[in-house]
């Protein structure tokens, strides 16, 4: 796939406010990558030094538990960033990242080759520690759910976010909104925190609602207002 490089970081917040002749200092096609879907990025890394920025398709985080199982513990999408994200050369803990149930398209940079372009431009460097400043947040914000919620309450927060953050993808019909589905029960419920069981029940009571359903492709939710553009 051939792109322009002036386009492919456009995306990402960090990179919004940069020239023209920065965007080609940085060397975006060169540093551009592909991966096919449920190809790995990086299994079981430990002192793995990229960062990457997700241009577009599904990304799985997680790792290995004691019995070889994998555990997703976080699901990101287009404008999200993964591997070394602290920028210093430290240890991922045998981290996983893998492209989900599409084909993804990532732009990538070696952890000193990063630090030195935040070094030689403060601006971006300030940006970058607000928006890894929020990526902290989401996930303090996902922990006290855990804590406080009870699981139907996290379950509907979770399925109502994934609209939210796939909105540019919605189909709306009447009152009627359809969005693809990247995850599954047992993905769900690793992210949640609960079973992959508990996750079936509830959907299905939901889906009896006729609040949304849930199937392998795609969700669905009913009696939403299209309030996006306002």
């Amino acid at each position: 796939m051939h792109l322009d490089s002036s386009i492919i970081l456009r995306k990402f917040p960090l990179f919004s406010d940069l020239s023209d002749e920065e965007y080609h200092e940085l060397n975006v096609s060169d540093n551009y990558k592909e991966a096919k879907k449920g190809e790995f990025i990086y299994f079981e890394a430990y002192q793995h030094q990229n960062i990457y920025f997700l241009k577009s398709g599904i990304i799985r985080l997680g790792y290995l538990d004691g019995l070889g199982n994998k555990v997703i513990k976080d699901i990101l999408k287009p404008g999200d960033f993964f591997g070394q994200v602290s920028l210093e050369k430290e240890n991922l803990g045998g981290e996983f990242a893998q492209a989900g149930k599409e084909d993804v398209s990532l732009c990538s940079f070696t952890l000193d080759s990063f630090n030195r372009l935040l070094l030689n431009k403060p601006k971006l460097a300030v940006k970058y520690s607000k928006i890894s400043g929020f990526r902290i947040r989401r996930f303090e914000n996902r922990l006290q759910n855990i804590l406080q919620l009870d699981v139907k309450t996290r379950l509907k927060l979770f399925i109502e976010q994934l609209l939210t953050d796939v909105k540019d993808r919605a189909k709306w019909l009447g009152k009627e909104v359809r969005i693809p589905n990247y995850l599954t029960h047992e993905e769900i419920a690793q992210l949640i925190g609960t079973s992959r069981q508990t996750v079936t029940t509830l959907l299905n009571a939901f889906d009896d609602e006729h609040v949304f359903s849930f199937s392998r492709k795609e969700i669905r939710f009913f009696n939403k207002e299209n309030n996006f553009g306002k």
